[in-house]
């Protein structure tokens, strides 16, 4: 996939570019989950990015939660990537300070053993 996603405004376009799949949702949720199918699986076509909502009891609310994923789905693919990262090492001063905080909590240690029994 090339370039950014076109993401329509309105729900009902955005849901013309999606595979909709309903299901039983399962899970704990009593007897009126067991029956109805009331999860949405959305599947966006042109990008292949699929979301699942099965939070609510309506198929209706798990339809708009799924649409609301899907666009940040989308819109986070359309971010820029982020920069490249350079490797750095950490300074002199900063490995010092880190061994010298090791060693103070290695005395601390050592104070709370219990003293040898001389024998």
């Amino acid at each position: 996939m090339e370039g950014p996603v076109d993401i329509p405004a309105d729900d009902e376009a955005l849901l013309a570019q999606c595979d909709v799949e309903t299901f039983r949702a399962g899970g704990p949720g009593g007897q009126h989950q067991n029956v109805t199918d009331s999860a949405v699986r959305l599947r966006h076509r042109s990008t292949g990015l699929t979301v699942t909502s099965r939070a609510q009891r309506s198929q209706y609310l798990n339809k708009m939660d799924a649409l609301r994923r899907l666009r940040r789905k989308l819109d986070r693919l359309n971010e820029p990537p982020p920069p490249e990262r350079r490797p750095t090492r950490p300074s002199r001063a900063a490995r010092e300070r880190r061994l010298a905080g090791k060693t103070r909590r290695a005395v601390v240690k050592r104070l709370r053993r219990p003293p040898p029994a001389d024998e």
